[in-house]
């Protein structure tokens, strides 16, 4: 529920228990509301699907409880790269992104052969 005018919104998973679709109309709407508002929204999502994760402007990427990125959504890519790990094509970034910090599972996108891991 919103109350009065706000100038920032944080949502907390709000696709748990909804299918891809319906997250994505949300996000979407979401997203119409914050160009034509002018507010700042911060949502946190497990996960999404490809074409939700493109509704986003700018991601901010946690683990542990630190901020690994924070930019723009078109260039988290580019930063992984640069610091030596790489989405595979066939990879969704939202997956990637999940992963990449995962000590058990970053190793996989390690792009920087000829170095040390």
């Amino acid at each position: 529920m919103l109350v009065g005018p706000a100038k920032a919104l944080f949502m907390d998973e709000i696709s748990t228990g909804l299918d891809s679709s319906t997250t994505f109309q949300i996000v979407k709407f979401m997203r119409q509301m914050v160009h034509i508002m002018d507010v700042t929204m911060i949502i946190s999502l497990l996960q999404p699907a490809p074409e939700t994760f493109y509704l986003f402007d700018d991601i901010i990427k946690l683990s542990k409880g630190q901020i690994v990125y924070q930019g723009p959504r078109e260039n988290v890519l580019e930063f992984f790269e640069n610091v030596g790990f790489k989405c595979p094509e066939m990879k969704g970034v939202a997956d990637f992104l999940q992963e990449v910090t995962s000590k058990k599972d970053q190793e996989q996108y390690w792009c920087k052969k000829n170095e040390p891991y």
